[in-house]
Parts: C-alpha cells; sequence; structure tokens
C-alpha cells in the first residue's frame, strides 16, 4: 500500500515538474560538429555531419540553437527527397526542436508524421507521450490560473458589498 502511495505522488510530481527523457546537448558538442561540417571531404561526408548538427542544435538547452537547428531541418526536408528513413529521422528531429522550442501542436503534429511511416518506433512514441503529457499539463495550469482568478475575483466582489452593507 505504502508502494502504491509512493507511485502516486511520484507521477504527481512528474506531473507537475514536467520532467522529459530526451537528452540534451551541450555547446562544446555542437561547436565540435560545427568544425567537423567545415571540414567534411565530400557531400556524403557533409550531409552526415549536418545531419548530427541539426541533432546537436535541436538538443541544446540553448534557445537560439534549437531555432537554428529547425531551420537547418526544414530547409533539409524542403529541398531533397529523402528516402522513408531520412524523412522520418528529420521529421522527428524537427518535433524535438519544436518540443524544445514549446510549440506543443506543431511536435505533435510532426511526431504523428513520423509514426506513419514507422507505427511502432520508440522514440516517437516515447516523445509524443512527452508531448500530451506537457499539454495536459499545460491546461490543468491554465484552468488552475484561470480558477483562482475567478475566486479573487468573486471574492474581491463579495468584499465590496460586505462592505457596502
Amino acid at each position: 500500500m505504502d508502494a502504491n502511495f509512493g507511485k502516486f505522488f511520484e507521477s504527481i510530481g512528474n506531473f507537475f515538474s514536467g520532467s522529459d527523457h530526451i537528452p540534451w546537448c551541450d555547446t562544446n558538442i555542437i561547436a565540435s560538429i560545427e568544425q567537423e561540417v567545415a571540414e567534411a571531404a565530400s557531400d556524403e561526408e557533409k550531409g552526415q555531419s549536418l545531419m548530427r548538427l541539426s541533432w546537436a542544435l535541436v538538443h541544446s538547452k540553448r534557445s537560439e540553437d534549437v531555432q537554428r537547428g529547425i531551420a537547418m531541418l526544414e530547409a533539409s526536408l524542403a529541398k531533397t527527397s529523402s528516402s522513408p528513413l531520412q524523412r522520418r529521422e528529420k521529421l522527428y528531429l524537427l518535433a524535438v526542436g519544436y518540443f524544445r522550442s514549446d510549440d506543443f501542436a506543431r511536435s505533435r503534429q510532426l511526431v504523428e508524421q513520423c509514426l506513419e511511416i514507422a507505427p511502432d518506433w520508440r522514440q516517437a512514441l516515447t516523445l509524443k507521450k512527452n508531448v500530451e503529457d506537457k499539454i495536459a499539463r499545460d491546461g490543468v495550469i491554465g484552468i488552475g490560473i484561470t480558477a483562482t482568478a475567478l475566486g479573487l475575483l468573486v471574492g474581491g466582489i463579495a468584499t465590496a458589498v460586505a462592505r457596502r452593507n
């Protein structure tokens, strides 16, 4: 029974902390991959390095990096006809970028496109769950803020009426 209470309170804590299990990437790694892109000898090496750079950028803690990664991925999707596997990877990384940018609706839309290509892909399923959890959490917080504001307004009106009498 105590274990059930522990799990319950842990799930509530996770709900309000908004923790996700998507990895982060630091600026040193991004810098080394940017150098790798600059030193690429062939178009194939450059393409692979650009894909790693896109991954690193959308997983960065810096919003400027995330936005740069999103722009790179969108340009890459628009200009090339990728294989389904490459398209799936790019869509997933875009979904991560939009998730990190708090654009959960766009992230969910992109992860759904990933799952159309590969319905059993664990990473996409995990991201989808994280997106839906964030949307639900933000909705609950929004409702709580609205209810609090409404309660304060009603309380203020009640106090004003009471003072008048």
